[in-house]
């Protein structure tokens, strides 16, 4: 099977043609199409797990804003990514908040972080 993909991995945006050997677990055994040699491992990864950093809001009580932007301090699997939304949606900061503070370690159990983006100041 032959599955075709655009590289997001630098500006070049190559169309990336992967020919997949189909099994329990998809094996990549040829990447043509790319202009530099991170576009065939980015593709390899994009096939048998891909994987997203996540970008969202969380309620901010007694704060200047109503909430802070958040996201993940690194990527995690695709799979995952319905888990963390759960979490990030249960959570309520109290002000003040700083950038860059965890907002919630170890996220669904991932070696992965939720950290704030902005501060937020408290207000009287």
């Amino acid at each position: 099977m032959r599955k075709e993909l655009i590289c997001v991995i630098c500006p070049d945006g190559c169309q990336l043609q992967a020919e997949i050997q189909e099994g329990q677990e998809p094996t990549v055994t040829d990447v043509i199409g790319n202009q530099c040699d991170k576009g065939p491992e980015w593709a390899r990864q994009e096939i048998v797990n891909p994987m997203r950093t996540i970008a969202s809001s969380v309620l901010v009580e007694q704060g200047d804003f109503p909430m802070v932007s958040v996201r993940t301090d690194s990527p995690i699997s695709l799979k995952s990514i319905f888990h963390v939304m759960r979490e990030i949606k249960a959570v309520k900061l109290k002000a003040p908040v700083k950038i860059g503070e965890i907002v919630i370690k170890n996220v669904a159990g991932l070696p992965c972080n939720i950290i704030a983006t902005r501060d937020v100041q408290k207000v009287a």
